[in-house]
C-alpha cells in the first residue's frame, strides 16, 4: 500500500512564492508532488511547472496528478539545477521552491532503510537505484573509521552520545556487518543509556538522520542548489526553501542574509514561518518545519 504524502506548510510556500501567471516554476524536490500538485490546481496552463526528483517512482506518480498543467518532470539532483535548465534550454526562471523534507512513501514504502520503524536493508540513498560506485548507508557502518562515524553522527544529527555510538558500531561490526535497519538500531540502543531510550523522540532518530545526510551529501547539495538556484532566478524571482534540521535551516539563513548584505536579495521572511499546532496535530513530521523565502533584486 502506498502511502500519501502531506505537504507541509503548503499554502504559506505557495502564497509565499507569489507566483503569477506566465511564471517559470521549479519544484526541486517533487516527492509525492503536494506542493505542484496545489500549485498546478491553482494556476493550471497559466505558469510552466518543471518538477525535479531523484526518485523516478516519484517522477511516475507525479506524471498523472499534475496532466493539468504544463508541467515537465525530469530524473535528477536539486543540486544540479543549472545542468537541467540548461538541457531545457531555459536561462531564467521565476519561482523555485525546494523541500527538504523526505515524502511519506520514502520513509514508508521505499525499503531503502530510511526508516527505524522496519527492518530493511541499510541503504539511505534517494536513488531508487544504486550501482556499485553510490554510496550507502551499509558502506558508512562498516566501512568508516569510528573517529570519521562520530564526526558524523554528532556534525550532522547533533547526537550526544555519538562518540558511544560509534564506538558499539565498530565493536558489533567486528563479528558480522551490520546489514539492516535493526541492526544499526541494535547497536544504538546498547550505546545509550537507558533513560535516554524513555525519552520522547526514538534514541536512534539523530544517528539514522546523520548517516542519510552522509549518504546524500544533503548539506553541500543545500549549498550547490541555493547558490544555483539563485544565479537562475529572474529579477523579482522567489526561492523559497523549507528546511527540518536546524544545520540546513542555518545554512539558508546565512545564504539568505549574505545576499541581503550584498544588496542582491530581499529576505521575505523576518523570521521562519512554521506549521501552526493544527498542523502539526495532522501531520507530526511537519513540527520541525521552517520555511524561509528570498526574493532576488
Amino acid at each position: 500500500m502506498r502511502i500519501e504524502h502531506i505537504p507541509v506548510l503548503l499554502n504559506e510556500a505557495i502564497e509565499g512564492l507569489s507566483i503569477k501567471s506566465g511564471d517559470i516554476v521549479v519544484d526541486a524536490t517533487l516527492g509525492g508532488a503536494g506542493h505542484s500538485s496545489e500549485i498546478c490546481r491553482k494556476f493550471g496552463k497559466d505558469i510552466k511547472l518543471i518538477g525535479i526528483d531523484m526518485d523516478q517512482d516519484a517522477i511516475t506518480q507525479a506524471q498523472e496528478k499534475l496532466k493539468a498543467c504544463d508541467a515537465i518532470q525530469v530524473e535528477g539532483n536539486m543540486r544540479n539545477i543549472d545542468l537541467i535548465l540548461n538541457k531545457l534550454g531555459i536561462v531564467k526562471v521565476d519561482r523555485i521552491l525546494a523541500d527538504l523534507g523526505l515524502n511519506s512513501s520514502q520513509l514508508d514504502t521505499s525499503g531503502r532503510g530510511f526508516t527505524f520503524q522496519k527492518d530493511e536493508p541499510l541503504n539511505m540513498s534517494l536513488k531508487k537505484e544504486t550501482g556499485l560506485d553510490d554510496l550507502t548507508a551499509r558502506d558508512v557502518v562498516n566501512d568508516w573509521q569510528e573517529e570519521n562515524l562520530a564526526d558524523i553522527i554528532y556534525g550532522f544529527g547533533e547526537e550526544r552520545y555519538s562518540r558511544r555510538i560509534a564506538s558499539k558500531i565498530v565493536e558489533m561490526r567486528k563479528t558480522k556487518p551490520l546489514e539492516t535497519t535493526f541492526d544499526l538500531v541494535e547497536a544504538v540502543s546498547q550505546a545509550v543509556p537507558s533513560a535516554y531510550k524513555r525519552g520522547r523522540t526514538h534514541f536512534a532518530t539523530k544517528t539514522f538522520q546523520a548517516i542519510r545526510m552522509a549518504v546524500n551529501d544533503e548539506l553541500r547539495a543545500l549549498e550547490d542548489f541555493s547558490n544555483k538556484s539563485f544565479e537562475h532566478l529572474s529579477s523579482g524571482g522567489r526561492l523559497a526553501i523549507i528546511t527540518f534540521h536546524s544545520l540546513e535551516d542555518r545554512q539558508v539563513k546565512r545564504f539568505f542574509k549574505e545576499k541581503h548584505q550584498l544588496g542582491l536579495g530581499k529576505v521575505i521572511t523576518k523570521k521562519p514561518i512554521t506549521p501552526s499546532d493544527e498542523e502539526i496535530s495532522i501531520n507530526r513530521r511537519s513540527r520541525s518545519a521552517k520555511l524561509r523565502i528570498l526574493e532576488k533584486i
